[in-house]
């Protein structure tokens, strides 16, 4: 038996249904000549099903029939999708032909097998290039690090680095997920792999701030979906980058309104730590492979302590943070290395030499930081010889974690720089020894 569209309110429709009352995650068609699908957020009693116009499709009216079709979204997997950019239903956005129709398909609300957690008797460190991250925040296989920041400091460029540097040199299998970010820096990170031919190992998802909020929360889960099959069929180390998980939030929350959900205390919809738990922790490693991913996290007004940015920031291993004062200063990338941190900078994962290099760099930082004030009072010929000499290799440190990223070179003709974690190591000790 068929459903009857009852009321259409923006992109939730409201199907009636007698009997035969499909399941939450279920696509319907709406018999309107086109086969509008629906995508079933939830059920109500008295058979009365809350639908997603996952499209945005106008062309629905109320008191036509809608029809179970017994599947949720499905989007194409396999080796047939690398090198593509699809949106969250599978849909090619790179102008060439759809996948074909018998590549296999994945519904990518279904969660994959419980397995055990990845581990090994020893991390594996993956060279970044990037001082900062080199040094701050080691970039372990199969861990998560965040980049937070505001708008405009620089979390797409570092982002961007990341891909040029590590998939160059890593010959490993890319995945991007542009969540509801601008479509110029999709198409310029398209291009940057392009012309540095790592489309080839590379599979993207787009899903831009022009797109509704349903597309753009799927995104990351059908990036994620098309993820683990590589990771646990393919037995695949998977590089998963993500930009940007505060949209993530965003899009839900948008959803949360239109369906009526009383915010939490926070402004954010009440689903908020489920919704990040549930994809975060799908975004992880087992004994079939690795998903080793950076994620940004747009920080709004500047608000580290922003409820969203706080959940997510809870679920990485290391946290970049990007400061707007520091790039006003013109340091590049413009990395606050006194919020920046990392529970992986142990000596068991990163050795004795870089942890204790870490615990001085880390004082004298928090020195200069103290100083600061003082200088502006004093002057800094009024500091003791020890003091002076403390503030003086800070400085010199700060200046040393700055350098030219690999993607900026054809927008300012600066060549980049790439530093090998042994490089990074004795310029420090350069300084403070």
């Amino acid at each position: 038996m068929a459903g009857n569209v009852i009321t259409i309110k923006d992109i939730v429709i409201r199907v009636q249904f007698d009997d035969d009352f499909p399941e939450v995650n279920e696509l319907i068609k709406v018999d309107n000549g086109h086969d509008t699908e629906l995508l079933v957020d939830h059920l109500e009693p008295g058979g009365i099903a809350f639908c997603l116009n996952i499209r945005s499709d106008l062309r629905i009216m109320k008191g036509q029939e809608a029809t179970r079709m017994h599947k949720g979204i499905e989007i194409p997997i396999g080796d047939k999708t690398i090198g593509r950019v699809l949106n969250a239903l599978g849909d090619p956005l790179d102008g060439e032909p759809a996948v074909a129709a018998d590549v296999p398909r994945k519904n990518i609300l279904t969660l994959p097998p419980k397995s055990n957690n990845f581990s090994v008797s020893k991390p594996e460190i993956l060279e970044t290039g990037i001082k900062v991250i080199d040094f701050f925040t080691p970039f372990v296989k199969g861990r998560k690090i965040g980049i937070v920041g505001g708008a405009g400091v620089g979390k797409t460029v570092l982002t961007m680095e990341l891909i040029n540097n590590i998939a160059k040199s890593g010959g490993g299998l890319s995945f991007f997920s542009g969540i509801g970010e601008r479509i110029r820096e999709g198409h310029e990170l398209w291009d940057t792999l392009r012309e540095n031919d790592l489309l080839k190992n590379t599979c993207m998802f787009f899903a831009q701030m022009n797109e509704n909020p349903i597309q753009r929360a799927l995104v990351g889960v059908s990036a994620t979906a098309s993820a683990e099959v590589f990771r646990d069929e393919k037995h695949k180390d998977i590089l998963f980058f993500a930009d940007n998980m505060y949209r993530y939030v965003q899009a839900r929350n948008e959803l949360s309104t239109i369906l009526d959900q009383v915010p939490n205390e926070g402004g954010y919809e009440p689903t908020i730590f489920s919704d990040v738990k549930l994809l975060q922790d799908r975004l992880s490693s087992n004994e079939n492979g690795s998903i080793t991913s950076v994620q940004t996290i747009y920080v709004p007004a500047d608000d580290i302590s922003d409820p969203a940015v706080q959940f997510i920031q809870h679920e990485m291993d290391s946290i970049i943070v990007l400061s707007r004062k520091v790039a006003e200063q013109g340091i590049r990338p413009a990395v606050d290395l006194n919020l920046t941190s990392s529970s992986l900078l142990t000596p068991e994962v990163v050795g004795d030499r870089h942890y204790l290099l870490s615990v001085q760099v880390q004082s004298l930082l928090q020195k200069y930081e103290s100083l600061k004030g003082i200088i502006a009072i004093i002057g800094e010929n009024e500091l003791s010889p020890a003091d002076r000499s403390d503030y003086a290799k800070a400085k010199k440190l700060i200046t040393n974690f700055t350098q030219n990223m690999n993607v900026m070179t054809k927008h300012n003709g600066i060549p980049g720089d790439f530093f090998s974690r042994e490089q990074t190591l004795s310029s420090i000790e350069e300084i403070i020894v």
